[in-house]
């Protein structure tokens, strides 16, 4: 299942990122669920999880103001509007799916969007990627203090007292 929920996330991500260039031009009469049905039929034989797809398309859809107003203060240099297409694209399912997936393991969600950056992303979108959903995880309180990579000081004593 997890490589079909990866398949389902390319599916989600070539979906949404069509839909934000019909937008940005104004395309009149655009419609996504269409958009939606098309992309997943493309899909159908190897797609098992098709409502994965579809909830993440339009809970994406549904809920990107928000979820550009929570992003932006994640990378302050970069305003959403000169961020590539693509990475504002798996940005923002990511990010979706940090808040609404809870049944996905955050590293799993983050691990997925930097994959997809890889993939289809420039050569510095990965690095991007990880770092704003790092951020984005810590900000959300996702983060179990046992994974963070920071030393705490109390453990550097702890040390210094066992090799006594």
């Amino acid at each position: 299942m997890a490589s079909n929920r990866h398949l389902g996330r390319i599916v989600a991500l070539q979906t949404l990122y069509e839909l934000d260039f019909r937008v940005e031009v104004k395309e009149k009469n655009l419609d996504t669920q269409a958009v939606l049905n098309r992309s997943i039929s493309r899909y159908s034989e190897v797609v098992e999880d098709k409502e994965f797809i579809e909830k993440l398309v339009n809970g994406v859809l549904k809920d990107s103001e928000s979820l550009d107003e929570f992003i932006q203060p994640l990378a302050p240099d970069w305003p959403l509007s000169q961020i590539s297409r693509i990475d504002r694209a798996i940005l923002r399912s990511a990010v979706w799916e940090m808040k609404n997936s809870k049944d996905i393991p955050i590293k799993v969600i983050i691990n997925e969007a930097v994959e997809l950056a890889k993939s289809f992303g420039a050569e510095n979108s990965s690095k991007f990627v990880n770092g704003v959903l790092g951020t984005a995880a810590k900000k959300l309180n996702l983060v179990n203090p046992k994974d963070s990579k920071k030393s705490n000081p109390d453990d550097k004593s702890k040390k210094e007292t066992k090799k006594s």
